[in-house]
């Protein structure tokens, strides 16, 4: 389990169109929102990608960055960014299984073709939401073990808004006995 206010797992994979995704030497001013999602398989990712597409924008102007990531190819990769018509939110691909495991995601086997008639991988990470520090800390994470009911992004916005402004940290960071 990651936690709050420790460092997270280091993440470096190709970015569809060219370059390199470094969480590490991101550079953002208060940091990254990582969206792990399933592939392109899965039409509901696609519907929510859509939507942190639209608000890309937003979080730039808090100064947070965004990347969407997930275990497909360069190709699968490419047919998600045109699917959505993806401008501004860049899309990073490759992800080791191994790697999701270390960021705490569920990991699911085939079943074959979606409900849009693509096949799903032999094995596939489930979705994770994470917004990470400048320093490469866990500040808000979720994960799933499903492709439904997610967070909204509109809704991090706003709560970015409010941690910025009373500068709330990162909740969840206990670890002693219980």
């Amino acid at each position: 389990m990651l936690i709050p206010r420790q460092k997270t797992p280091d993440l470096t994979l190709p970015l569809v169109g060219g370059g390199t995704f470094d969480l590490a030497s991101e550079g953002s001013e208060r940091g990254t929102v990582v969206c792990f999602y399933r592939g392109l398989h899965c039409p509901i990712c696609a519907n929510y990608l859509k939507e942190l597409e639209k608000l890309v924008d937003a979080f730039a102007e808090r100064g947070v960055t965004c990347v969407a990531v997930s275990s497909d190819g360069e190709e699968r990769a490419a047919e998600m960014v045109e699917k959505i018509e993806a401008k501004r939110l860049r899309f990073a691909y490759d992800l080791p299984l191994t790697k999701a495991k270390e960021w705490g995601l569920y990991i699911s086997t085939s079943r074959g073709k979606t409900s849009i008639g693509i096949e799903e991988p032999a094995l596939f990470s489930e979705p994770g939401l994470f917004m990470v520090s400048p320093e490469q800390a866990l500040y808000y994470g979720s994960v799933q073990t499903m492709p439904f009911v997610r967070p909204h992004f509109s809704e991090l916005v706003g709560a970015l808004d409010f941690a910025i402004a009373n500068n709330y940290p990162a909740r969840g960071e206990y670890t002693g006995a219980l």
